[in-house]
């Protein structure tokens, strides 16, 4: 690591390059707060998403442009965005002295950064189905992403397993590539947002569609790719891939291990301000306790973690030995 950004401290660091870290790091940057956005993944998880019609100023954009606008509007205030992943955060001082308040180190797979405040934007991963048969044909017709991968399956039969917005959207894509989609639904009602349940419903009266309602997948079949899916009613289908969409796992340990409060899903409390529970520690997105997540909702409560962060750093003598 060069001298240089081994003695530099930041005042906001950002762990996390999605629509939340972005925004964040930018409107850090607006406040001549020094930043840096550190992301295994630039974009995030939205770059997994075919269409993004709910943002504002935006009719219709493509999850993956969105993301690199996003990320390309704070680079471009000089924001680093350096492509690593964070492996550890502790506090630089244990014990600080009476007045002063202890700064975070970070330490990635090559490097550790030094920063007054800290922003947990890490976003969630896909939970799994937990089914016989899912993790052997993992990326052998298992997938989590339809904009991903199902193109490579053009033609053949899909289904989806999900009853939410998500799950109705992977299904609107799928329906592109696919000769058809059955939806697995656990409960009796697919919730999604009315246009895309609209989108579904017109999509089953073309055919291209199936919901089967009460419905839920036993195991998964094949040898070396998705052959079948069991239900746990005991039918078989013939199948060529499925798409698991029941929803994400906050990736909140490295909060944790700081002693941030989590709720009973794992997600990191916070409050008006974004502020967690430690002096200094802030969160936003899909990590957070939010109920209604959104990318607009993700990048609103970043921008807010990034004032609160301007006037903690503005308030506090933050040391580091």
């Amino acid at each position: 690591m060069a001298d240089d950004q081994q003695n530099e401290i930041y005042d906001f660091l950002v762990i996390g390059a999605g629509c939340s870290g972005a925004s964040a790091a930018m409107y850090a940057s607006r406040l001549n707060l020094s930043c840096v956005m550190i992301g295994e993944l630039p974009g995030g998880l939205i770059t997994t998403t075919h269409l993004v019609e709910n943002w504002p100023g935006e009719k219709s954009i493509s999850g993956p442009d969105l993301a690199m606008k996003l990320v390309d509007h704070a680079t471009s205030f000089g924001v680093p965005l350096k492509s690593e992943k964070v492996m550890d955060v502790r506090r630089a001082v244990e014990s600080p002295a009476e007045g002063t308040v202890s700064g975070y180190v970070v330490k990635t797979g090559s490097n550790e950064y030094k920063a007054k405040t800290v922003l947990f934007a890490t976003g969630s991963h896909h939970r799994k189905l937990g089914a016989p048969g899912e993790e052997k044909l993992e990326n052998k017709g298992v997938s989590y992403c339809a904009l991903c991968d199902g193109a490579f399956f053009k033609g053949k039969v899909m289904s989806v397993v999900g009853g939410g917005d998500s799950a109705a959207k992977e299904a609107l894509l799928l329906s592109e590539h696919a000769s058809k989609v059955h939806v697995f639904v656990r409960g009796d009602e697919l919730k999604a947002e009315p246009v895309n349940s609209d989108r579904v419903k017109a999509k089953v009266e073309e055919g291209k569609i199936e919901v089967h309602y009460n419905t839920e997948v036993a195991e998964i079949m094949g040898e070396n790719s998705v052959e079948k899916v069991k239900l746990k009613s005991g039918e078989e289908m013939e199948m060529g891939a499925i798409f698991i969409a029941i929803g994400q796992i906050p990736l909140s340990d490295l909060a944790a291990n700081l002693g941030v409060e989590l709720n009973d899903r794992k997600e990191i409390k916070i409050n008006r301000k974004s502020e967690t529970n430690v002096p200094g520690l802030y969160s936003a997105g899909d990590v957070t306790d939010t109920q209604f997540k959104q990318a607009i909702t993700g990048s609103a409560e970043a921008v807010t973690a990034s004032f609160w962060a301007f006037d903690y750093v503005g308030r506090n003598k933050v040391v580091f030995e």
